[in-house]
């Protein structure tokens, strides 16, 4: 038996459906599950190194890419829909789930066009234009927020919560220290962007070391810049005196978060279900410019109830990025007390209800 995940694009989309395809291959002796995704896109990198296949389709976003761009991608559409034909053909699965990015749309559309049993997970509060039109085609819909529910006709909507790789709650602080040559002595803070980096934040974080000089010896930092800050960043922590390992992408999430103390990224669905699920004091920077300002909407979630504090893009910067550290470094309450909300906020069986979800669709099929 053979399932298709579709989508990827970034760590976001990704991680959720390769938790889904591990557990699957748990349960169903046999399955085989093959991803579908973009040549340019993460998971052309990561699927491989995870042991599954995976298919291209010729792919692009349309929102937010400007009129050349909107064009171009558009022009693309026929293509897509002629590839993810093919590959439906070739593969003939009992079933496809569609976990966003620019090729879930194509390719969950064609399999519902061809009478292939459908489902997509939204794991945003608001969903995206793809998700919002697939929702009237696919036999199920999966959602992480309560408030997403509103999006998709009730009758094949489920609450399920935003899926998390197993292995990223069974990280170690010690070999956390290990494999990132970090002091255990020491307060650690993680700075990420996604898999790609994020050079606001980066830049921000190297602003905000000529306020910290006071804690220098109290601090280190974690930091995954992505590709193009990687460089400079090292270059600049070195110039500054501060302790800390500098990485363009780690693999090693799970010993990131054990190891980390505080850490700063950006709210995207997938980060902060993993965020909650281990319980992690954070200061969240949503990207301005996510669809339907979904990372705003998801960070003002956990703002709100104290799960986290909040910095704007537009008003971060060194100064007021260092003030928010200083005020955590100085009251331990206060970042305890991120953790317990932020821990009572994890959903440890979204893995499991989004698997059984697909377990009845396969069985009335079989």
């Amino acid at each position: 038996m053979n399932i298709i995940i579709a989508g990827g694009g970034t760590g976001g989309h990704l991680f959720p459906g390769i938790a889904i395809a591990k557990e699957l291959e748990k349960r169903v002796s046999g399955l085989k599950v093959f991803f579908v995704g973009t040549a340019e896109g993460i998971e052309s990198k990561i699927i491989p190194r995870e042991g599954f296949d995976i298919r291209f389709i010729r792919s692009e976003g349309l929102v937010g890419r400007g009129l050349y761009g909107t064009v171009r991608s558009a022009l693309k559409i026929p293509l897509s829909l002629k590839d993810s034909h093919r590959i439906l053909k070739e593969i003939n699965p009992a079933l496809v789930l569609g976990v966003g990015g620019y090729s879930s749309g194509p390719l969950v559309f064609c399999a519902s066009w061809m009478g292939i049993p459908t489902i997509i997970h939204e794991q945003n509060t608001v969903p995206g234009l793809a998700n919002k039109i697939l929702g009237r085609f696919v036999d199920t819909v999966a959602v992480t927020y309560h408030e997403s529910m509103e999006f998709f006709a009730p009758e094949k909507t489920h609450l399920t919560g935003n899926p998390v790789r197993s292995e990223i709650l069974q990280g170690s602080r010690e070999r956390g220290y290990r494999t990132f040559s970090l002091n255990k002595d020491i307060f650690t803070i993680f700075v990420f962007g996604g898999s790609s980096g994020a050079r606001k934040i980066n830049h921000a974080v190297g602003e905000s070391l000529t306020y910290l000089t006071e804690f220098k010896d109290k601090i280190q930092f974690l930091h995954q810049t992505g590709e193009k800050d990687f460089q400079f960043m090292k270059d600049f922590y070195h110039s500054q005196g501060f302790k800390g390992t500098v990485l363009p992408f780690t693999h090693e999430m799970p010993e990131a978060y054990a190891v980390s103390d505080l850490i700063i990224s950006r709210a995207g669905a997938t980060t902060l279900a993993e965020l909650t699920a281990c319980g992690k004091a954070v200061i969240l920077v949503p990207y301005p410019f996510a669809a339907g300002h979904h990372q705003e909407s998801n960070a003002k979630k956990l703002w709100d109830i104290g799960a986290a504090q909040v910095i704007l893009d537009k008003d971060l910067n060194g100064k007021t990025l260092s003030e928010l550290i200083k005020y955590l470094l100085n009251d331990p309450d206060a970042i305890g007390e991120m953790e317990r909300t932020s821990k009572s906020l994890g959903s440890s069986d979204a893995l499991t209800k989004v698997v059984d979800l697909i377990m009845v669709k396969i069985k009335k099929n079989v």
